[in-house]
């Protein structure tokens, strides 16, 4: 690790100005995953801007009864918080399948969402990779991939982002704010994320130097009745190979609202439109759960040996929502 500036942010716009002075600094929030990044020399930043002291670590109620969610509010904290308890259950459960305790303990929900992919030959600089190194190739194409994107890819990076975290709320709407030198500004989760093509080094909307502030989740009662569901390759924890976020409101046997969202397949948390709309006033069985999955999964462009995914998220979409069907039934 070569040396590096440090410095202790204590207000938002002091913490803003710090990194516009220094095109190569970083924030630092629990550096559960920048640190590591700078030990293998993928991040090589001059200066870190510490924000773990900034006012921003309360879970808040909106005006219209959505909760606001600081950036530097840790993993743990969120996952306890009672109202996110009761009010979104699938994003409680998709933070405790995201990591061990002590990690949760340092995590930030602003850096949680930033997370940089866990693609080998991206965390290895003796590697190619366009996102490091923009037109240097993709070897996982033709490569190690078993755990790569099936959806949204490209020919230039087919990672798949990490965050659980981000999966619950992508399902439930929320919008992220961030601060800038020009002031502050804001952008639904949806949108966060670029889509790869072929520029898959630029991975977020956010504009440079911006620095998140805070997590909006809108009042939403279909989330009440919401399940989070992680695939790994191991009991302990781990990276999903595949995860679904998904809440379910029914009427008279029939879906009248639904929401989704699955993780471990794209460069960004992906939200399922297609699935939804399926499920929207159709019967709440299994065959309109499974019509759902498919509808999604139709998009699926799986490499030579990550197929098995598709058969996982299709079985993966169907088990969740039946198990909130029949819960819903109770």
């Amino acid at each position: 690790m070569r040396q590096f500036g440090y410095r202790r942010a204590h207000d938002v716009t002091g913490a803003v100005a710090l990194l516009a002075a220094d095109p190569d600094a970083r924030f630092l929030g629990g550096g559960t995953n920048l640190v590591d990044l700078m030990k293998t020399g993928v991040e090589r930043p001059a200066r870190l801007v510490d924000v773990r002291e900034l006012p921003l670590d309360r879970i808040e109620h909106t005006t219209d009864g959505g909760l606001h969610i600081g950036a530097t509010v840790t993993n743990s904290d969120l996952a306890a918080d009672p109202e996110i308890r009761r009010r979104y259950p699938a994003l409680t459960q998709a933070v405790l399948a995201g990591a061990s305790g002590q990690l949760r303990n340092m995590a930030t929900v602003g850096g949680n969402l930033l997370q940089r992919t866990r693609c080998g030959y991206f965390s290895d600089v003796s590697k190619p990779c366009n996102k490091r190194v923009p037109g240097s190739g993709c070897p996982a194409v033709g490569g190690e991939h078993h755990n790569h994107a099936v959806l949204g890819a490209s020919d230039h990076c087919v990672a798949v982002h990490p965050s659980d975290m981000g999966v619950a709320l992508t399902a439930f709407d929320a919008v992220v704010a961030y601060e800038t030198l020009d002031g502050p500004g804001e952008v639904p989760i949806t949108d966060l994320y670029l889509p790869v093509g072929d520029t898959p080094h630029r991975e977020t909307a956010l504009p440079p130097g911006a620095l998140i502030t805070h997590v909006t989740l809108p009042v939403g009662p279909v989330a009440t009745r919401s399940r989070y569901r992680k695939v790994r390759e191991r009991a302990s924890y781990a990276f999903a190979i595949g995860s679904v976020a998904a809440a379910l409101t029914i009427e008279e046997g029939r879906v009248r609202e639904a929401r989704l969202a699955l993780g471990a397949v794209a460069s960004r948390p992906w939200r399922a439109r297609a699935a939804e709309a399926v499920l929207t006033g159709a019967p709440a069985d299994g065959a309109t759960f499974a019509a759902a999955a498919d509808a999604e999964l139709a998009a699926a462009r799986p490499l030579p040996r990550n197929g098995y995914k598709v058969t996982l998220m299709r079985n993966l979409v169907v088990s969740v929502l039946t198990e909130l069907a029949e819960g819903d039934a109770r």
